[in-house]
């Protein structure tokens, strides 16, 4: 038999690596073990040449037959570790109940983002849809200690999402060398978006608390319980209007002491949680640097006296409030 055995399993798995990196001509016959001078039969029988030429070579048909049966094994292992790793990666996700709609609504580079944070633990299970917007979805999660999470997802797709960022991207140093596609835009939008929680959130301002941000996906802290989110300020205002209008002055002062502007404050954008106030989306936030800054500070306040007003509290003067915001203490 020309001095040649049967490869031991420990072979067989080292050449499996080994093959995985070579064309397709040469995978098997790296794979099978075979000496140098065999490697010429190896290639006739992936690419399906006869028995007759194999013989030619100086092979006997036992030869023949244990090196294809070898080979059967091997392919089979491949295919079966192939499967195995596919199938671990999709259980996590097919296990949610959005699955279907993650599919349907992301494209690949998002979902294979998904993929990443579940196999790092810091997503353990993604559950229904929270919010739903022409920019974002933003899903209930589950993290590590069972902790809730809010899984925010930004659509790299959505045209409405560029014309709406517009106002906050021009005059930010921070987008001046970005590319102008969308996907790349939006990338920096949620990084951005995690940058500005977490000065909030180190100055004191009620913010649901960061955790963790790549490319358009942002996984943060979940405000609510058991899935469903904490109501909005104007779904559900206040029993106490004017401590809770003392409290958000106090937020918006600190955060134009932490260099930020919220840009979009208002009862939409302020959650009513166990009669505490929690600013989200901060993503429009704009540094004090910002040609626009001043203006979005105005209008945050008189958004706030606006509905504040109507509830009936007796509201600040405005341009007292705006030099008590920005003046240094």
């Amino acid at each position: 038999m020309h001095g040649w055995k049967s490869p031991t399993l420990q072979d067989q798995g080292q050449n499996e690596e080994k093959g995985l990196d070579q064309g397709r001509r040469h995978r098997y016959c790296g794979t099978l073990g075979l000496p140098e001078r065999y490697t010429g039969r190896c290639r006739l029988e992936v690419y399906g040449e006869s028995n007759r030429m194999a013989e030619e070579e100086g092979l006997s048909q036992t030869v023949v037959e244990e090196s294809l049966s070898v080979k059967s094994r091997v392919e089979k292992r491949l295919h079966r570790t192939e499967k195995r790793y596919e199938r671990e990666q999709l259980a996590k996700i097919k296990r949610s109940e959005e699955y279907d709609t993650l599919e349907e609504v992301f494209d690949r580079p998002t979902l294979m983002t998904v993929y990443r944070l579940l196999n790092q633990g810091v997503i353990k299970r993604i559950h229904g849809v929270v919010e739903s917007g022409k920019e974002a979805r933003v899903y209930h999660g589950i993290g590590a200690e069972g902790r809730e999470l809010a899984i925010k997802i930004y659509l790299t797709t959505s045209s409405e999402f560029r014309k709406g960022m517009q106002t906050y991207i021009q005059g930010d140093p921070r987008f001046k060398h970005v590319r102008p596609d969308t996907r790349s835009l939006v990338y920096l939008w949620a990084q951005k978006e995690f940058k500005n929680m977490t000065r909030a959130y180190a100055s004191g301002v009620s913010v649901p608390k960061p955790i963790y941000v790549e490319k358009n996906v942002l996984v943060m802290g979940f405000v609510g319980e058991d899935g469903v989110r904490a109501p909005l300020l104007r779904e559900k205002p206040p029993s106490d209007p004017e401590r809770m209008y003392r409290q958000l002055l106090e937020y918006v002062k600190k955060l134009y002491k932490a260099g930020l502007v919220h840009g979009d404050l208002s009862e939409y954008n302020v959650m009513n949680w166990m009669e505490k106030p929690v600013i989200f989306d901060v993503s429009q936030s704009v540094t004090l640097e910002h040609p626009m800054a001043a203006r979005f500070l105005r209008r945050d306040i008189e958004n706030l006296n606006r509905f504040f007003q109507g509830l009936g509290v007796e509201v600040k003067d405005f341009d007292e409030t705006y030099r008590w915001i920005t003046r240094d203490d």
